[in-house]
């Protein structure tokens, strides 16, 4: 009988809850990114300057909408190996723009975090979005 620690354990036999479990967690991060720079517009927008990247109201604007709908497309299992690419591509987009400067700690914390995450995303392509996600009722 296999059981979920089996290394022989095929990706059917995992709880259909798990993969699901698994996409809340990474989409987390995403969504309460995103509903923090929906509450502050011009810090964000500050912030994207500092970087001294160029059209920082558009930087602004697709990084809402890549967290937001990108975290509530990854929660629900909606096109879930397409959003969790555009997620881990974002995830090292970013590590790169603001949090290169690995001399500091928090910066170098922060951009691993972003490199992990950008890990636990491509995960979710190789292996979908499991039972419990909308792409499995299509």
């Amino acid at each position: 009988m296999a059981t979920l620690f089996d290394t022989k354990t095929s990706t059917s036999s995992v709880p259909g809850v798990l993969p699901l479990i698994g996409r809340i967690g990474i989409a987390a991060i995403f969504v309460l990114s995103g509903l923090s720079k929906l509450a502050d517009p011009a810090g964000t927008i500050g912030y994207i300057q500092s970087a001294g990247l160029p059209l920082p109201q558009v930087g602004y604007a697709i990084a809402l909408l890549v967290e937001l709908v990108g975290g509530l497309a990854l929660i629900l299992g909606y096109r879930t190996r397409l959003v969790a690419a555009i997620l881990a591509f974002f995830s090292i987009a970013t590590a790169l723009a603001f949090h290169n400067a690995l001399g500091d700690q928090m910066q170098f914390i922060n951009f691993f975090k972003n490199v992990a995450m950008a890990g636990g995303l491509l995960n979710v392509v190789a292996f979908g979005g499991g039972r419990l996600s909308l792409d499995a009722r299509r």
